[in-house]
């Protein structure tokens, strides 16, 4: 049992959270938190100048309402959304807020992530802490 489990969640709407929040709450120990994070991916500057102004920090507003919505009714789960490189950020998200299981959902590779690699494998290879895969 983990005093402290994170939830990985993608801030696309794909993945249904019903798995995740149930395997993060059988990890979790008695009086233990569960949050869950979901990571909106950086837009870079020399994309950003061209962008109307505020349609960034809309976006953002309107990725944490839906979050929010989607966590609606799971009172037991604190929901954070930061902004950052999502494989990145949750690794060192874990490691400031001491989190000891991360639970991650990941898909069956493909060709990209060949190349490119899967969050889920990015984190696995970078936490210290136990991560719990779920496909």
């Amino acid at each position: 049992m983990y005093q402290h489990v994170l939830l990985a969640v993608a801030p696309d709407e794909t993945v249904p959270l019903a798995k995740g929040l149930e395997v993060a709450r059988c990890l979790a120990a008695p009086g233990g938190r569960i949050t869950a994070l979901t990571v909106i991916e950086e837009v870079p500057g020399y994309v950003a100048v061209e962008l109307p102004e505020g349609l960034i920090a809309s976006s953002h507003e309107r990725t944490i309402a839906r979050f929010r919505e989607r966590l609606s009714g799971a009172d037991d789960v604190e929901p954070v959304v930061t902004s950052g490189h999502a494989g990145a950020e949750i690794v060192a998200w874990s490691e400031r807020h001491g989190v000891d299981c991360i639970v991650v959902m990941s898909h069956r590779p493909g060709p990209s992530d060949l190349i490119l690699g899967s969050t889920a494998a990015r984190v696995v290879r970078h936490a210290k802490t136990a991560v719990h895969v779920l496909r």
